[in-house]
């Protein structure tokens, strides 16, 4: 066996760089795109639906919290899930968690180009976004969008830097993030003090014709805001003491990122109104705050090139934290024996899993070909339906093993894993019945990714039960020190 077949990830990232890569992903294209279309369907009563969105994403939370403190494996609710279930339903997890990571990077990557024009166009380097055209390939003779050709550059260095050094990826995480959070509270704080907010923006809370049940749909939307706590699991053995500071990174980016967007979504609705950031679309926030905020300032010019600066930051540290999370869980499957024993291996030189980085890439830049909306809904699903797998394993675990060594324990148990059960559920539902009517595609294209793991799964146990090539054995080399 080889050295890099046998080696773990370098414990390296601090509880502040394990904080800032969930809160990067939580803070990061979904405040400034889904703002707009919460308030669409939901109305004033936006601010509502991140803050139930908040609450039903505490529930798994504390799962998470849980299980990470129990099982301090890398690989994120996969890792948990395959110490609990049988190789099929523990493949099922990962190879769901993995694709809702690759094509939520998609997303995020698409973000980042138009803003990143915009950001130019600001300061005269390119005209206005919609007036940019394409770039013709020399070889080939194809005409590319720049935008479609800075969403793959984006993916491109992001993972260079992921491949070669894990520090490096988590100290840029942790910059982009206090960069794009000081932003985001300038905009609340210019929105505040600005004679443009009104309470009276919020009255009546629920929209005409829509009323209350509007919340569900609008929950189910924009769910994917509040996914990225959970990329804090899948660098476990890359943080210092994770059983302890795993949880701590858990709550405390929740809890950050809930207020944030509590703060943002106020001053937006208070200043532009709902029914003008609903036509604002993606550019709500932005258009907020050109609307308030001083113009003629030396650099920056207004506000809105501001928030501008600030999307396009969001968007890389997101795109960041994900090119982290999907890596982590695909090497977690191939150190398990659930994808090929080359996903599991860390590099010998820069102590990376750099073919589950490289694998994962390819995914995500084919994913910036998808409609935006519905990578977005597709990453939303698997999401949701990931963490209701989780809810269960945390059950189940109490149940198994009730003597294991568990550093951190959920109260109320098993009322909160309960809840995160019921609750997930419902908002998979609604979002399953919404996709049927509005986006066909997103639904055929999950059910596509499903069926191809179940060949993928057949095949490597095929190939494993060939006598000459031997098992695929599991590498793992974390114990679980204290379990019963």
């Amino acid at each position: 066996m080889s050295e890099n077949q046998t080696r773990s990830p370098e414990a390296e990232l601090g509880l502040l760089d394990a904080t800032m890569i969930g809160m990067g992903a939580m803070i990061g294209a979904g405040i400034f795109v889904l703002t707009g279309l919460a308030a669409e369907i939901a109305g004033p009563a936006a601010i509502l639906v991140f803050a139930l969105n908040g609450v039903v994403t505490a529930f798994t939370g504390l799962s998470y919290a849980e299980l990470a403190a129990s099982i301090p494996k890398s690989g994120g609710g996969y890792a948990f899930v395959r110490e609990i279930f049988a190789d099929l339903s523990s493949f099922i997890m990962g190879w769901m968690l993995w694709f809702a990571y690759m094509i939520a990077g998609g997303l995020y990557a698409l973000g980042f180009a138009p803003n990143f024009l915009e950001l130019l166009h600001v300061y005269g380097v390119v005209p206005p976004p919609d007036e940019v055209g394409a770039v013709v390939i020399p070889v080939v003779d194809v005409g590319v969008p720049l935008a479609l050709l800075l969403a793959f550059v984006a993916v491109l260095g992001l993972v260079a830097l992921n491949a070669v050094s894990t520090a490096a990826s988590g100290s840029a995480e942790t910059v982009f993030t206090i960069i794009k959070v000081s932003i985001l509270v300038v905009f609340v704080g210019f929105g505040l003090a600005s004679p443009m907010f009104s309470g009276a923006e919020f009255q009546p809370l629920f929209s005409e014709g829509a009323g209350a049940t509007a919340l569900l749909p609008a929950m189910g939307l924009t769910f994917i805001a509040f996914e990225g706590y959970d990329l804090i699991t899948t660098v476990t053995e890359e943080v210092e003491n994770p059983r302890e500071n795993i949880p701590k990174a858990i709550f405390v980016s929740l809890l950050a990122t809930v207020i944030v967007y509590l703060a943002v979504v106020t001053v937006a609705v208070g200043t532009l109104g709902a029914e003008g950031l609903a036509d604002a679309g993606e550019a709500g926030i932005a258009a907020a705050a050109t609307s308030f905020m001083p113009t003629g300032l030396p650099i920056i010019q207004n506000g809105g090139a501001i928030i501008v600066f600030g999307a396009v930051f969001s968007t890389l540290t997101a795109l960041n934290a994900v090119v982290i999370a999907s890596s982590r869980v695909a090497f977690s499957m191939g150190r398990e024996g659930q994808l090929l024993p080359s996903f599991g291996q860390i590099h010998h030189r820069y102590g990376t899993p750099f073919v589950a980085i490289l694998t994962s890439a390819v995914v995500m830049l084919g994913s910036v070909a998808l409609p935006t909306q519905s990578a977005g809904n597709m990453a939303s699903l698997f999401f949701l339906l990931s963490f209701i797998i989780v809810n269960v394993a945390v059950i189940r675990l109490r149940r198994e093993r009730p003597n294991m060594n568990r550093p951190y324990k959920m109260p109320y148990y098993p009322v909160p894993a309960l809840l995160g059960i019921a609750l997930n559920l419902l908002l998979a539902g609604v979002l399953v019945e919404y996709l049927m009517r509005t986006d066909p595609l997103a639904l055929v294209l999950s059910a596509a990714w499903i069926l191809l793991g179940g060949l993928v799964y057949v095949a490597l146990d095929r190939l494993k039960a060939q006598p000459d090539r031997g098992p695929i054995e599991s590498n793992t080399e974390i114990s679980l020190s204290g379990e019963d």
